[in-house]
């Protein structure tokens, strides 16, 4: 591991010159291994109609040879790219190894895309064969008009839920399990064909093209080797073993990396079952009846998470109450004791023992995580406290770090050094080192191709001499952690020199039940930290989480309609107003929020305000909300916003809505105010 001091290489054009990864097979060749070893195993399960659906090992490769056949007959050749396009299902894993099978390679797209959000990865991918789900995701395809399609080649478009569609009659479409019975056909007097185009399958070809998060334009499209993902699989695995065993819940959506990287990368590597819920609404129940061994979810599901165990809290009796928050604060203090890297007492590990059995595992239960042995938080930073929170239920939860260019994992916790405040220690074989303004650099077999069609770009990321260029700004600890503090756009240097991030204040704020989003700045450089004045008061735009605060009107007998007139009640405001005030108690004084607003509405992804795995566009925010950072960074009292409202009818009307500005200065909180325990969302 390089020295954080040392100079990074310059940038230029990209050559492979990497680490030796060792990796000598595909993934379509790790399925046909695992069919031979192990034919009645369970592969994949799905559950339907309340039963689980199990597909072993042996029929999940027959299906894809079928799948890859029909995918041979509809003109699918090595080096192109299959798009798809929906939820998770069986399906989804099939089409892809199906079209790595040929030699070709698959682009996910997020199932919640519309408009040029959709046209602009089929653009740039040039996929010619569209996998859907359903009909919302076929509707979609067809309705492209040919001026917001430009560069678009679908020409086949294969789903895979039928239900809606039995009346379509429209020449693109086709049936996924027609297209797996063409197959059959097509595969009649090729014997051995499919074998030998499986077998002429290098590790470098290319597997996967995963989107950028794409947070300040379009996204790019990241080209990812067979090699890329499951060298990243075998490092991870050398770091915690994992093994046929476990049990894995796919619930994120595959166009993202972070499932890439362990339902299907892992899956295939270890041989472990994923099994997919019967529905978004359902997630929870089936997450809870497979007890998963290893999970990996963003901040906002375990933030999530911490909320629902907030309100069961808060609604059980005093007892209950009592007991947890007796089993809670021991299990705290052992948690404590081994992030310090120490073990805990003979009198503390009893007393765990105890609030173990009677406090935390029932949570535990509740949350579907009694038999997780491996559990990771990635994609944004994860506050402090909720980290704690996890590691203080007995859930031993370490965060990543990495992003969709080097497979989303380059960083990790270990078991014995689990430090709230850092992302870990690079994973074997992975370099690290720190360019202009302390850019964390890396280095490993796992750093992708480049770009799809996109030379530029690529070296602009890549160097020479292999290293990615992150765009975060970090530094190691004492300890030889990596502590990240932001993108690196994002960061303020201060006048002495000090480095900070609003992410790292955000978090501090959402770590509140009662705050869904925060947006801070200083002065008026939203989305130019470069414009943000380090002398200037903090200001933060808020948005509450409805669920929450909502049931905490409730029962203080607050009566509202609307999100809106929720947002604008003063008790609400005296609530939140509570919360950052207690937030500011951990930060140093100059990086305190000083004013904030509660925003009338939600950030939107179908608005531009946040991308699909939540993470803001300031770009977007510091352009569409200029009057309320303005009127933040003004000492403003109040301003009025206009709205535009569009109705279940279709009618539109604008709005005309006063926002109230809280100036914290001289704020101080309630006298015998009783600081809220982390597991309740009761004062």
């Amino acid at each position: 591991m390089s020295a954080a001091n040392e100079t990074a290489p310059s940038a230029g054009g990209f050559v492979a010159d990497r680490p030796a990864h060792g990796i000598t097979h595909t993934m379509p060749q790790l399925l046909e291994r695992l069919a031979a070893q192990r034919p009645d195993q369970i592969a994949l399960q799905e559950k339907r109609y309340g039963i689980w659906m199990p597909m072993t090992w042996k029929v999940y490769r027959e299906r894809v040879r079928d799948f890859a056949h029909g995918l041979a007959g509809l003109g699918v050749q090595r080096g192109d790219v299959v798009a798809v396009l929906g939820d998770n299902r069986p399906e989804w894993l099939i089409a892809e190894l199906a079209a790595q099978s040929l030699g070709a390679a698959v682009v996910g797209i997020y199932p919640t895309s519309i408009g040029t959000e959709l046209t602009h990865v089929l653009a740039v991918s040039r996929a010619r064969v569209v996998v859907a789900e359903d009909q919302e995701q076929v509707d979609k395809l067809l309705a492209m008009d040919a001026e917001s399609a430009d560069g678009v080649l679908v020409e086949h478009i294969v789903f895979y839920d039928p239900h809606g569609l039995e009346q379509y009659d429209h020449p693109m479409l086709r049936e996924f399990t027609a297209v797996e019975d063409a197959g059959r056909e097509y595969a009649k007097g090729r014997d051995g064909w499919l074998d030998d185009e499986i077998a002429r399958s290098e590790p470098e070809s290319l597997a996967v093209i995963c989107t950028t998060s794409g947070t300040t334009s379009k996204p790019k499209l990241a080209e990812l080797s067979h090699a890329n993902l499951l060298s990243m699989a075998d490092r991870l695995t050398e770091v915690d073993p994992i093994d046929a065993s476990f049990r894995y819940v796919s619930t994120l959506p595959f166009a993202w990396i972070g499932e890439q990287m362990l339902a299907v990368a892992c899956s295939l590597h270890t041989g472990f079952t994923v099994s997919f819920p019967e529905d978004s609404s359902t997630q929870r129940a089936d997450l809870r009846e497979i007890g998963p061994d290893v999970m990996f979810a963003p901040p906002r599901i375990w933030e999530s998470l911490l909320s629902e165990v907030q309100v069961r809290i808060d609604e059980s009796g005093p007892l209950k109450r009592a007991i947890f928050g007796w089993g809670y604060d021991v299990m705290d203090r052992a948690a404590t004791v081994r992030a310090e890297g120490k073990k805990p007492g003979a009198g503390l590990k009893l007393a765990a023992g105890i609030a173990d059995l009677v406090a935390t595992r029932p949570i535990r239960e509740q949350l579907g995580l009694t038999r997780i042995k491996r559990c990771y938080t990635g994609g944004a930073p994860l506050g402090p406290d909720v980290f704690q929170f996890f590691h203080s239920i007995g859930v031993n939860l370490k965060q990543i770090y990495g992003q969709t260019e080097i497979c989303g994992i380059a960083v990790l916790h270990r078991d014995d050094a689990v430090s709230f405040a850092s992302v870990g220690e690079p994973l074997p074989g992975t370099e690290i080192q720190f360019g202009d303004k302390q850019e964390i650099m890396l280095r490993s077999s796992a750093v992708f191709r480049g770009y799809h069609r996109n030379d530029d770009a690529t070296g602009e990321a890549v160097t020479r001499q292999g290293w990615l260029h992150t765009g975060d700004a970090g530094y190691l600890d004492d300890n030889g952690q990596l502590i990240v503090v932001d993108r690196l756009k994002d960061v303020v240097f201060a006048d002495d020199g000090t480095m900070y991030s609003h992410a790292f204040i955000e978090n501090k704020l959402k770590f509140s039940p009662y705050v869904e989003e925060a947006v801070v700045f200083s002065g008026t450089g939203l989305d130019v930290p470069e414009a943000a004045d380090a002398d200037a008061a903090m200001c933060a735009i808020i948005t509450v989480d409805p669920a929450t605060v909502g049931a905490w009107a409730e029962h203080n007998r607050i009566s509202f309609t609307t999100y809106t007139d929720l947002a604008s009640k003063p008790e609400v405001y005296d609530l939140v107003a509570e919360e950052i005030a207690t937030a500011n108690e951990g930060l140093m004084e100059r990086i305190r929020v000083n004013r904030f607003v509660l925003l009338h509405k939600q950030f939107d992804p179908d608005d531009d305000e946040i991308t699909r795995t939540r993470k803001v566009r300031r770009n977007v925010i510091g352009e569409r909300y200029a009057p309320i950072i303005t009127a933040l960074a003004e000492g403003q009292e109040e301003l009025t916003m206009e709205s535009t409202v569009t109705y279940q009818d279709g009618t539109v009307a604008q709005r005309s809505l006063p926002l109230r500005i809280f100036d914290l200065t001289g704020y101080s909180l309630p006298a015998g105010r009783v600081r809220r325990k982390v597991w309740s969302g009761r004062k």
